[in-house]
């Protein structure tokens, strides 16, 4: 490569590094003008000064930075006018910041202390959306979700005419709709399991489990989409515990799959299912002593 080429792409590299060492340096310089700011709020004794910041903070979305003023100010503005706005801008601004706990938290402090206040609607909305936040996937254990779904039930009973009524009403679906999975991994769970820690013999199988947890998941959601899966389980596990039951228990068990499976078989004539059922059905006849005449 010719020396002139060579000097000019040195040229052209060291002139973009140049800017780019200087947009770093004017960026920290702005951000220590920033932080230098801050503190100097931070320590303020003017109370006015600080709060009208902290707003400031907020509507300019630097949430964490009005979090830390307002948490001090909340308390010294309590009883004062400033105090409602005070609180409630404080619990927004650590929803904004994704700390959904303590949102939570500071939105149900400002509903029990103003339960009549302006952002009193909101405030009990925002309950129940900080705890849906904060709601586990299915498989883990959903504590929050029902509580999620308590402070939902408790905006729309208190605002039945709310704006964010069908918001709410929504996130009250989605998050039944993670109870119905959990309760269909659980039963699936149990019937993977089959005789793994113990048997059918015994009284406590995990057949059992499966078909207790998918029929009381069937009563608690008796429309739900999943319904289908659920009865598949039941059939097949009651299915499985009859097969493998002690000679005694045999025929009352198998009567009761075939049953399950006939059941199956009229409320989703069309599953891609049906044919499991019929080998079922077939297999239990053997010991039920039942004929194609007597059904």
């Amino acid at each position: 490569m010719p020396l002139m080429e060579i000097c000019v792409i040195l040229h052209l590299n060291f002139g973009t590094m140049k800017k780019n060492v200087l947009s770093a340096l004017v960026s920290l310089l702005l951000l220590s003008s920033c932080a230098g700011e801050f503190n100097k709020v931070y320590k303020s004794s003017n109370i006015d000064y600080r709060y009208e910041y902290a707003k400031e903070c907020f509507a300019m979305g630097k949430y964490v930075r009005a979090a830390t003023l307002l948490q001090e100010l909340v308390t010294i503005e309590k009883g004062t006018d400033n105090g409602e706005e005070c609180l409630y801008m404080l619990a927004m601004s650590e929803y904004m910041a994704k700390d959904y706990e303590t949102a939570a938290e500071y939105f149900k402090k400002y509903f029990q202390a103003y339960p009549r206040g302006q952002y009193a609607e909101m405030a009990a909305f925002y309950i129940g959306e900080s705890l849906y936040m904060s709601t586990p996937e299915p498989r883990l254990d959903q504590t929050p979700t029902y509580s999620a779904i308590s402070a939902y039930q408790e905006f729309l009973d208190l605002f039945p005419d709310a704006i964010k009524k069908n918001e709410a009403q929504q996130r009250m679906m989605e998050l039944q709709d993670k109870l119905i999975q959990k309760e269909l991994a659980t039963s699936q769970l149990y019937y993977n399991l089959g005789t793994y820690f113990g048997n059918c013999t015994s009284g406590g199988s995990n057949y059992e489990a499966c078909v207790i947890t998918a029929e009381n998941a069937l009563k608690d959601y008796p429309f739900c989409q999943e319904r289908e899966k659920f009865a598949l389980l039941i059939m097949k596990s009651k299915f499985e515990l009859a097969e493998q039951s002690v000679d005694e228990k045999k025929v009352e068990r198998f009567r009761d799959a075939e049953d399950e499976c006939y059941g199956f078989i009229n409320e989703y004539p069309d599953s891609k299912e049906r044919a499991t059922a019929e080998k079922y059905i077939a297999r239990c006849k053997k010991f039920t002593g039942t004929s194609e005449e007597n059904d």
